[in-house]
């Protein structure tokens, strides 16, 4: 009978259910009882679950992008999304950020039910998403990329630009002090008073994690953080958020295709494939099973695996 598998954790602090069957999604795919018990090779300490998806499904008339997916996400974890061009990876990120509405199911945050609150509110509850195309302010500069950012800010009201003037440039001086932090650690302060116009792919993809950084984030939604960003620009991207993680306990969901990416950053890993989750695990538990494999990975990956 087809299931969708989580892989048992041997991490006595991970909070992830034992390797059994959760959900029939429908693929005709054999269930591998090899891997029902597969050892967890991270020493990741992980928190409960921050985020968790119930039973969600999105539809678009009669096309079912999001078909009944279910997921948790731990606070303190990177967690990585792959499946297919398709998969429901990206709507399923619209949903929870607050971009779409839930045909059906919920979205839980923290123990409170989110589904359907628009995304300012959700920023506001420090639930925050980048995108596969950097969406900067081009005509200005990183620096004031960074600084609009915080909402609430005084400047914003007619009436403190008319007298409150004093207490605007005291908050503008501790922005661009912030800001000035935030460039220098993802190390493109040198881009400070550049047009973010004329950034390359990999260097806007820095300024957008950057905006993440100038509010108090609970969990980052990146949507191919990598797509159209060289080797180089990649790691400095995969240096931030390991750092981010590690010394600021952020939390990071990601949708990839770069798997050497991926497998350096993420665990778990989660594979979507037509609106379901299919399986679960470390990325060496994920590239080991012959369903994802042959269906998500294509059987050319799965010569080079076994040889």
């Amino acid at each position: 009978m087809p299931v969708t598998r989580r892989f048992r954790s041997s991490n006595p602090t991970h909070q992830g259910g034992p390797g059994s069957e959760v959900r029939d999604p429908g693929f005709g795919l054999r269930a591998s009882g090899r891997h029902t018990k597969p050892e967890r090779l991270s020493a990741v300490s992980l928190g409960d679950a921050l985020i968790e998806v119930r039973d969600l499904h999105r539809h678009f008339g009669g096309f079912r992008a999001v078909d009944g997916a279910s997921l948790k996400i731990e606070s303190g974890s990177i967690t990585g999304l792959v499946g297919p061009n398709g998969a429901g990876k990206t709507t399923l990120f619209n949903v929870i950020a607050g971009v779409l509405k839930p045909t059906s199911g919920s979205v839980i945050m923290d123990g409170k039910d989110i589904s359907g609150l628009p995304p300012h509110v959700l920023f506001h509850r420090g639930l925050l998403r980048t995108f596969q195309i950097a969406h900067e302010f081009a005509s200005m500069t990183c620096r004031e990329n960074l600084m609009m950012v915080p909402g609430g800010q005084s400047g914003e009201t007619l009436w403190n630009s008319w007298f409150g003037r004093a207490r605007i440039a005291t908050e503008e001086a501790a922005l661009l002090k912030r800001a000035d932090e935030v460039l220098d650690f993802l190390t493109i302060s040198h881009l400070k008073d550049e047009k973010a116009g004329n950034l390359s792919g990999g260097q806007k993809k820095l300024l957008e994690l950057g905006r993440t950084m100038m509010v108090e984030a609970k969990i980052v939604f990146l949507d191919e953080v990598g797509a159209g960003v060289n080797r180089t620009l990649l790691n400095t991207v995969g240096d931030a958020i390991l750092r981010l993680n590690r010394e600021r306990g952020y939390t990071f969901c990601m949708i990839e295709h770069d798997m050497d990416f991926i497998g350096r950053l993420c665990d778990p890993v989660i594979v979507m494939a037509e609106g379901h989750v299919l399986a679960e695990g470390t990325i060496d538990q994920i590239k080991a099973d012959d369903a994802v494999i042959e269906a998500y990975l294509g059987t050319g990956h799965k010569d080079q695996v076994g040889a």
